[in-house]
């Protein structure tokens, strides 16, 4: 059995706020009736974190649930559970209508941290990130300079990023050049 790796092995970027590749992430994409009690109390025994609400992420410690779209969720868990995770949420959905795939080696994460965490996104998504339309807590799939993306600000100075991970090294020069010392706009 090879050993997993992430995307670009963890690669940083310091400019006036600093990228970093996160490196490996479980991933589980959820299907179903979001609004089904059985799903959310499957959920909730696998990531310990209840369903979130529309263009929410709700984290706890190592573990984060999404809201993707009205009949997705996105778990997030330590790459090395994703699997059991899978398995504990096919068993207690059984006889309902879902779909619970690990999709952890198809998507890297980035992280963008610092002051001005958002201008760096703002200047590549269309998406209104002043604070009161972005709140910490709040979740976007969109795009990132024509690639597809989604993201999600833990706290009001840090965005971590998902993307396929055939383009992450797209993705890490985007962010990167967004955020090179000398291109502030000082916007936020």
């Amino acid at each position: 059995m090879s050993n997993a790796v992430s995307a670009l092995q963890g690669v940083t970027y310091e400019g006036y706020v600093t990228v970093t590749e996160m490196g490996l992430r479980g991933m589980i994409t959820l299907r179903g009736d979001l609004s089904s009690a059985k799903l959310k109390k499957a959920v909730k025994a696998v990531s310990g974190v209840d369903v979130p609400g529309v263009n929410s992420c709700v984290l706890k410690g190592d573990q984060a649930v999404a809201w993707m779209s009205p009949d997705e969720l996105l778990l997030m868990c330590p790459h090395d559970r994703a699997d059991t995770a899978v398995e504990k949420l096919s068993t207690a959905l059984k006889g309902q209508h879902f779909l619970a795939a690990n999709v952890s080696d198809a998507r890297a994460v980035f992280q963008v941290q610092g002051q001005a965490a958002r201008e760096v996104i703002a200047k590549l998504a269309p998406v209104d990130m002043s604070p009161d339309a972005f709140p910490a807590g709040h979740f976007r799939r969109t795009r990132l300079a024509q690639t597809p993306a989604a993201f999600y600000m833990p706290d009001a100075q840090t965005v971590e990023l998902i993307c396929f991970r055939s383009v992450a090294g797209y993705v890490f020069d985007l962010l990167s050049r967004a955020a090179t010392l000398g291109a502030e706009v000082e916007y936020f």
